[in-house]
């Protein structure tokens, strides 16, 4: 039988093979984040020799100090709104308490669960796993603990860390890799920045009973975001309680007894048990030897690469945060696999990075795919806009004042759809449905001949008929 694209033949001595290959492996990955260990197991899966370096914890950024744990304690903050909302049900909940230790220790041992499953992955399709960071030699060596080993292909997928602030007692301010493992709640908490982990931490916080202040420099948060929906969630955290201050930042920081003093830009001081920065993630290329081997990487730091994810040293590619294309691990994931299967498995493919659906786990939640209001009115001739804010069935019992936002913008002479937007729980289940359908290139009169389900939230993108705005 004929081997699949990229694996051996079965008839090959495949032993005799590697005795004369000219390299310790066809292909060697640094770091074992969400890109590398994908296309590290593809390219095993292709019949490729792969080994892969990781000098902290397998899986990366997303299953160690990301997704993953922050979702976890996302949950974990949603039950104190729950508890109240029970009432209007008839349930009485009684005395409620909250314990973080508890919390921390099965986000861990949840953590450890999966850091166990990438290293069954790995092994189980051949994968040789090297404890170490990895740093290049030239353009086929990487040296990993001491020693050497040598690849005709090597990938660069160390992934990314969190931006310190550059001010007086910027080293007193956590980041989001050491806030798992804070060792207790703090009863209040300053949270500085307006990206998408600030916005999901001060939720969190502010959740499960601290007093939350986010400052943001720039006059509203979640830039790159639809400016309905960044207003719409603004307004909801303000109702909730949190204290969002947009315009302002922080100048220093000093300890103070029992926590921190921040000083802000109006001159103006906040005390608070923890001063958490969010202030965007760098692509991790430091000492890792891209000078020796002649990679170039941008002002940013970030590795070069091409449409195929190669680099200006032909042997050498990199894909995931480290590239500091678009921060998010479906993109990682995608970006490792598309690289595996052009090198080990005879493909010729291309990712697109259009229309890439996200979310941002804020309470209440958002999730957005395609263009923004802005962008289409920028780019296309006509656009209409179809939008709508309700408040949720499920509050109509509970007393909460939350409401949800809904927003789709059509390009409005192919009737084509290619913006939805939503503020409001499970926003990301909800969108990632019509994530297929903009791929699709579904018409508003597809959106509009489908029959939505009774009663749900969702049904509400298939039954906005009048626009609120034809300029």
């Amino acid at each position: 039988p004929r081997a699949p694209p990229g694996r051996l033949d079965p008839s090959v001595d495949t032993e005799y093979i590697r005795s004369m290959a000219k390299y310790d492996y066809d292909f060697f990955v640094i770091g074992a984040g969400s890109a590398g260990v994908r296309a590290a197991r593809m390219a095993a899966g292709f019949g490729a020799r792969t080994g892969i370096c990781e000098d902290k914890r397998l899986g990366g950024t997303c299953v160690n100090v990301g997704c993953v744990p922050k979702k976890l304690l996302v949950y974990g903050a949603g039950y104190a709104a729950d508890f109240q909302d029970a009432a209007g049900y008839g349930w009485t909940v009684g005395e409620t308490s909250f314990n973080w230790g508890t919390l921390i220790a099965n986000k861990d041992e949840q953590i450890a669960r999966l850091n166990g499953v990438y290293e069954r992955l790995l092994e189980g399709v051949g994968v040789q796993i090297l404890r170490g960071r990895g740093v290049l030699v030239d353009a086929h060596t990487v040296s990993v603990a001491g020693e050497q080993v040598t690849a005709e292909h090597i990938l660069i997928a160390t992934g990314g860390q969190p931006n310190d602030p550059d001010i007086p007692g910027g080293e007193l301010v956590m980041n989001s890799d050491a806030v798992f493992a804070l060792p207790e709640l703090p009863q209040s908490v300053i949270v500085l920045g307006g990206g998408y982990i600030g916005v999901e931490f001060a939720g969190i916080f502010h959740g499960l009973g601290a007093h939350v202040t986010q400052l943001y420099r720039g006059s509203l948060f979640l830039r790159g975001f639809d400016d309905d929906v960044r207003h719409h969630l603004a307004d909801e955290l303000r109702r909730s309680g949190v204290d969002l201050r947009f315009d302002t930042n922080i100048t220093c920081v000093e300890r103070i007894e029992g926590g921190f003093r921040a000083t802000l830009t109006d001159h103006t001081t906040l005390d608070a048990d923890l001063v958490f920065g969010a202030i965007g993630r760098r692509p991790n290329t430091s000492h890792l030897g891209l000078a020796a081997a002649g990679v170039e990487c941008d002002d940013r730091g970030a590795v070069i690469v091409d449409h195929d994810m190669r680099t200006n040293v032909p042997s050498i590619y990199a894909c995931g945060d480290v590239i500091n294309r678009i921060q998010l691990t479906p993109v990682a994931l995608a970006e490792g696999m598309m690289l595996a299967r052009n090198l080990f498995g005879g493909f010729d493919y291309r990712i697109s990075y259009e229309d890439i659906p996200s979310a941002v786990f804020s309470n209440p939640n958002i999730a957005t795919v395609g263009l923004t209001e802005k962008q289409a009115r920028d780019r296309l001739d006509e656009v209409t806009i179809f939008r709508s804010s309700f408040r949720p069935m499920k509050h109509t019992m509970t007393g909460r004042r939350e409401k949800m936002l809904m927003k789709v913008i059509v390009d409005a002479r192919p009737d084509r759809v290619v913006g939805c937007h939503m503020v409001g729980s499970e926003a990301g289940e909800i969108i990632q449905g019509l994530a297929v359908a903009l791929q699709c290139r579904a018409t508003k009169a597809q959106f509009d001949a489908t029959i939505g389900i009774h009663p749900t939230a969702a049904e509400e993108f298939v039954t906005m008929r009048t626009p609120v705005s034809d300029a």
